[in-house]
């Protein structure tokens, strides 16, 4: 990722989307960003979905159990609230956030911040996920991390979900979902 070098000293901000299917890695690599960004002295917020207490009630947790505190939030206004004045603003499982959280994240943006947001940019029938799309369309930055098939062991890009259930929200983990390629979730759906 090539960053423009800042000779005026004006903070400039950005927006970077990390999207891939479920256990491609994406809150691992939130994670790891967030966690540099501290060591470099840069204050830093950190906000996920309180619907999301799959793992705890207020950390972002990734599958292979790697965490960092967060702070959970019902609408995505109130991220504008709490971010007050800081360098990097975290955002974890973005999908789940409402219509606004577009235009949130581009407010911060335009006020010097640094916006780092993890999502699935696919729901369990291969469709763009909630507003993953626009995110990635007003990012500066776009990372697609790919997890390994679980039927034939090549790059995988979506979450099949094993059971039966036609809500496009459905929290779980290995239990509810497998990353699949294409053909075998092609061959599976």
């Amino acid at each position: 990722m090539f960053i423009e070098p800042n000779v005026s000293g004006e903070r400039r901000g950005s927006i970077e989307v990390i999207c891939g299917s479920m256990f491609s890695g994406k809150t691992e690599e939130l994670i790891r960003r967030l966690k540099r960004a501290k060591i470099a002295n840069q204050k830093v917020e950190i906000f996920k979905p309180a619907m999301d207490i799959r793992y705890d009630d207020v950390r972002i947790v990734s599958h292979d159990a790697s965490s960092i505190h967060s702070t959970p939030v019902d609408h995505s206004q109130k991220i504008l609230l709490l971010a007050g004045d800081v360098d990097v603003v975290g955002i974890d499982e973005a999908q789940f956030f409402d219509e606004q959280i577009t235009e949130v994240c581009d407010e911060l943006a335009l006020k010097g911040i640094r916006v780092i947001v993890a999502g699935l940019d696919m729901d369990y029938l291969g469709n763009p996920f909630g507003q993953m799309p626009y995110l990635m369309a007003k990012a500066d930055f776009v990372t697609k991390l790919h997890a390994i098939c679980m039927q034939c062991g090549h790059l995988a890009n979506y979450s099949y979900r094993k059971i039966p259930n036609d809500e496009q929200v459905m929290l779980g983990a290995k239990e509810v979902y497998e990353p699949l390629c294409r053909n075998c979730f092609n061959k599976k759906k």
